[in-house]
This record gives C-alpha cells, sequence and structure tokens, in this order.
C-alpha cells in the first residue's frame, strides 16, 4: 500500500505473542519474548525444532496472522459457515497476532516489530491439522486469511503493543 511517493503508509499493532513448546501443545501467551534471527520465537516449537513442520524447508521462523481476520470471522464475513466461527488468538496456532498490518502485502517486504526486523516470506494456509486441534471447520473459512510466515533476519526483543512499520 504505497503512498503518493511510493513508500509504504501502514502502521500496526502487536496485540498477542504465544507460542508452544511442541508440536500440538496448548499455545502459551506471552506480554513479550526474544526473536532469535534465523530460528524463531525462544521457547517455540520451530525455534526448538519440535513444529509439526519443522522437518520441511519453508521458512517458518515466525508466523503472524491479522486480528482483523478473526473478527471477520466472528462476524460470519463472508458467509462460509453456518454461523459466526469464534477462535480466540491463542487458538490459530500462529505466534503473533495484529492489527493493521496488511500481511498479503508483506511477501519478500522488510518490516520491524519491536528491536526485531522479520521478512515476510510465504502466505500461510490453513490445515486440516488445525481443524482437528480445534474440532472446528477452519479450514475454508481461513483459507486465503491464515497470515504470513516471515524470517527473522535481526534478532532481538518484541512486546504486545509495539509498533509493526515497514522498513
Amino acid at each position: 500500500m504505497p503512498g503518493d511517493d511510493g513508500t509504504p503508509h501502514w502502521r500496526g499493532t502487536l496485540l498477542h505473542i504465544h507460542v508452544a513448546q511442541a508440536a500440538s501443545y496448548e499455545m502459551e501467551p506471552l506480554d513479550e519474548a526474544t526473536l532469535i534471527a534465523g530460528r524463531g520465537i525462544e521457547g517455540d516449537r520451530y525455534c526448538l525444532g519440535t513444529g509439526t513442520y519443522s522437518k520441511l524447508p519453508a521458512v517458518r521462523d515466525v508466523t503472524l496472522i491479522e486480528i482483523e481476520v478473526l473478527e471477520a470471522l466472528a462476524r460470519n464475513d463472508p458467509p462460509l459457515q453456518d454461523a459466526p466461527l469464534l477462535i480466540d488468538p491463542g487458538q490459530h496456532r500462529r505466534n503473533l497476532t495484529v492489527r493493521g498490518v496488511p500481511l498479503a502485502h508483506l511477501v519478500g517486504v522488510r518490516f520491524r516489530i519491536g528491536e526485531a526486523v522479520l521478512r515476510g516470506a510465504r502466505l500461510s494456509f490453513p490445515c486440516r491439522y488445525l481443524e482437528q486441534l480445534l474440532g472446528r471447520p477452519v479450514y475454508q473459512p481461513l483459507y486465503n486469511r491464515s497470515g504470513i510466515n516471515c524470517a527473522i533476519e535481526q534478532g532481538g526483543r518484541i512486546r504486545v503493543g509495539d509498533r509493526i512499520e515497514p522498513l
């Protein structure tokens, strides 16, 4: 979303941080975390190599999802399911829940959260595994709006409430 001068003009906010020590473990909320360049969030399953998809080559140092998507699902917008779908920030299994960040536009783009610098690597896709864990039909409602996988280029501390901005 470039402005008239060609530079991006958005600012977002980090709302939630979640990690899990291993695949299928309940996501644990944090007020702050340490991001390690090229690895992930300290204490998270993908940083530890114990995630469901840790053996696959795709970048998944950290995953982000927009709170606006969860709010739309809660309104049943668009009406892809029979009723509103409530997914709490700790249930979607993404690490960071953000507001005001156009994630679908960030593939290949560098941006800052707190002290860390991330680069959007690829859009995330929902999986049937998430449906099994939640026991609800979330695959179709999250299709094409399931967040983004990012590489951590510069590690550092992040905190709930940190500003997110393009570089």
